[in-house]
């Protein structure tokens, strides 16, 4: 029987474990390391504000995914595609190549021709966007073998135009949708109506179209929901199961894209996707249609915690009742805390001893809204510290800006 004394030791242990620390994400005595490096020395010989990048863990979450589509049934008969919107980089784009595990899904002509830059070959790229022009479609019609999905009718006439005779998919809009974990406010689909995908009610005058102008369905595509996690799934599998009705309607049918959305945690109460029961509601809706391809085009859970920002505190000052730390870096190099709610954890890359404090972590950006972190309690910091924010490696580069010309920022990745 173990004693209390084991007992207090082992429950202290438990309790200094980060609830974000894995193998490639820890402390080293006083020192967080990521990707095999001393994070303190990356910014002291490469600078701030820099995002760095781990292919490694890139390359676990893909085999990740992968294998609870195996496991499910659909070995054989799935597909990833990385939305390259959550992150542009070259080098990370021409690593996802060189790994043969992830096609692209790109959604503007400029990302289908960037990816087409980085290696990968137009029957690799699918496209999906909404509200294009004469001219993203010229551009588009001239790439051969480009797999593309509209969302309306409009769409699907204009390309007939310039591709008759040619296979397309169709974005569908089952008018059930899932939020993101952390902003029950975005939705792709839901009780309101939103400008993605065609309707029920408009989808045979969509197929209709689509005949008359000689072009071949085989792709139903959706994507209704974004950072979802386990307790979210149930309302996922609702909007599996709605999508069905669309797949009936199409004979001849190749591929079903069930979207992105894959989360990763953000915060200490929540707890990694269930993989495993994710990929079993994947097998009750389509193992049942062996014809049927699954594809699936996830960003955040492929990238987002493959990445950090480091950002160099400036000031530390109290005003009233809060101690304000000031970093080199604000919202519009990494807006996802700002837009979508979805929190940065701020770590320091040097871990003082002692006492802990509370900081608001404020960026230098001239507007109210440029805070990373409010009220959280961190080891003690000082001017000229380091601070590393996690899960950058998503949606936060590829949306940045140059707001009050503070722009500047690098990238590398990590071999």
């Amino acid at each position: 029987m173990n004693s209390p004394a084991i007992l207090d030791l082992a429950r202290e242990a438990r309790s200094t474990v980060d609830w974000w620390s894995r193998p490639d994400l820890d402390w080293n005595g006083a020192n967080l390391k990521f990707a095999g490096r001393d994070v303190n020395g990356l910014a002291r010989q490469f600078g701030t504000p820099s995002f760095f990048y781990s292919p490694a863990r890139v390359l676990q979450n893909i085999q990740r995914l992968q294998a609870a589509l195996d496991q499910s049934g659909f070995q054989g008969r799935s597909r990833i595609n990385y939305a390259m919107k959550a992150n542009r980089f070259a080098p990370l784009l021409s690593f996802l190549k060189q790994t043969g595990l992830t096609g692209i899904d790109a959604c503007s002509p400029n990302e289908v021709e960037h990816a087409l830059s980085c290696g990968f070959a137009p029957e690799e790229i699918t496209f999906t966007n909404t509200s294009l022009s004469r001219q993203d479609f010229d551009r588009l019609s001239r790439i051969d073998n480009l797999r593309v999905n509209f969302d309306s009718q409009h769409a699907i006439g204009e390309w007939g135009k310039r591709r008759p005779g040619s296979r397309i998919g169709i974005r569908i809009n089952p008018a059930c949708g899932i939020s993101r974990a952390h902003n029950e406010k975005l939705q792709y689909a839901g009780q309101d109506t939103t400008k993605f995908g065609v309707y029920r009610e408009q989808f045979h005058e969509a197929l209709a179209l689509a005949d008359r102008l000689g072009l071949i369905v085989e792709t139903i595509h959706f994507h209704t929901g974004c950072g979802y996690l386990t307790p979210q799934l149930e309302t996922w599998s609702k909007v599996l199961g709605e999508c069905r009705w669309f797949l009936d309607q199409v004979p001849g049918l190749r591929n079903v894209n069930i979207g992105g959305g894959l989360g990763v945690p953000h915060l200490e109460s929540d707890q990694p996707l269930d993989l495993n029961q994710w990929g079993e509601i994947v097998r009750s809706h389509f193992f049942d249609r062996p014809n049927l391809t699954v594809e699936v085009e996830p960003g955040d859970y492929i990238a987002k915690d493959a990445g950090i920002l480091l950002l160099t505190v400036g000031s530390v000052e109290r005003k009233r009742d809060k101690v304000f730390v000031g970093v080199n870096g604000g919202f519009n190099i990494a807006c996802e805390p700002v837009v979508y709610g979805l929190p940065f954890q701020p770590v320091p890359a040097v871990r003082r001893s002692g006492p802990t404090q509370r900081y608001t972590i404020a960026g230098h950006i001239n507007e109210a809204l440029d805070i990373w972190y409010r009220d959280l309690e961190l080891p003690a910091l000082a001017e000229d510290d380091v601070l590393c924010l996690l899960n950058a490696g998503a949606y936060s580069s590829s949306m940045a800006s140059n707001h009050c010309m503070r722009g500047e920022f690098r990238e590398f990745m990590l071999y």
